[in-house]
C-alpha cells in the first residue's frame, strides 16, 4: 500500500510540475515561435482587390525565426528554368510581444524594401503559424494587408 501511495504522489507532482512550466509560458504569454516554418499560402489585399498565392506548388518559402532574428527564402520549384523563376531572401532583427510580432527588414534582395518595419498580429495552433499584417512602403506605393499561414518544419 506505502509503495502504491508512493508512485501516486510520484506521479501527481511530475504531472504538477509540467503543468506549472506550461502555465509559465501562457503566464509570460511567450508564443513559441522560433523555428523553421514553411508558406502554406500567402493573402495579400490591396485597392478591394484579393490575391491568394499557393506556396505548396511551384514555389517554395520558408521563414527562420531565432532568438532575436529572422530570415526568408524563397524560390521556384523549376529551378530558374521558367518564364515565372523566382529567388527572393531577406531577414533582420524582430521584436514579439505577446502575439505582436514586427519584422525590421534590415537585408533583402529587394534593396528597396530595406529599413523598414513590419508589424503583424501572430498565432500559433498546433503547427500553424498565421501572421497578419499591414505591409506598407510609401516610396513603393505598397500599402495591403498581409495573411500568411505557415506550417512548422519538423526536425529529421
Amino acid at each position: 500500500m506505502k509503495k502504491q501511495l508512493g508512485i501516486i504522489a510520484t506521479v501527481i507532482l511530475a504531472a504538477s510540475c509540467n503543468s506549472s512550466v506550461k502555465n509559465s509560458q501562457i503566464k509570460t504569454g511567450k508564443i513559441p515561435i522560433e523555428g523553421t516554418w514553411k508558406l502554406l499560402t500567402g493573402t495579400l489585399i490591396e485597392k478591394g482587390d484579393t490575391t491568394v498565392i499557393d506556396y505548396t506548388h511551384e514555389k517554395e518559402f520558408i521563414k527562420i525565426i531565432n532568438g532575436n532574428h529572422f530570415a526568408f527564402l524563397s524560390h521556384d520549384l523549376s529551378k530558374g528554368k521558367n518564364a515565372d523563376s523566382l529567388f527572393s531572401a531577406g531577414g533582420g532583427p524582430y521584436t514579439l510581444d505577446d502575439s505582436s510580432y514586427t519584422e525590421h527588414l534590415g537585408y533583402c534582395n529587394e534593396r528597396q524594401w530595406e529599413g523598414n518595419d513590419f508589424t503583424f498580429i501572430v498565432s500559433i495552433i498546433n503547427d500553424t503559424l498565421i501572421q497578419k499584417g499591414v505591409e506598407k512602403v510609401d516610396s513603393l506605393g505598397v500599402d495591403r494587408m498581409n495573411i500568411e499561414k505557415y506550417v512548422r518544419v519538423k526536425s529529421k
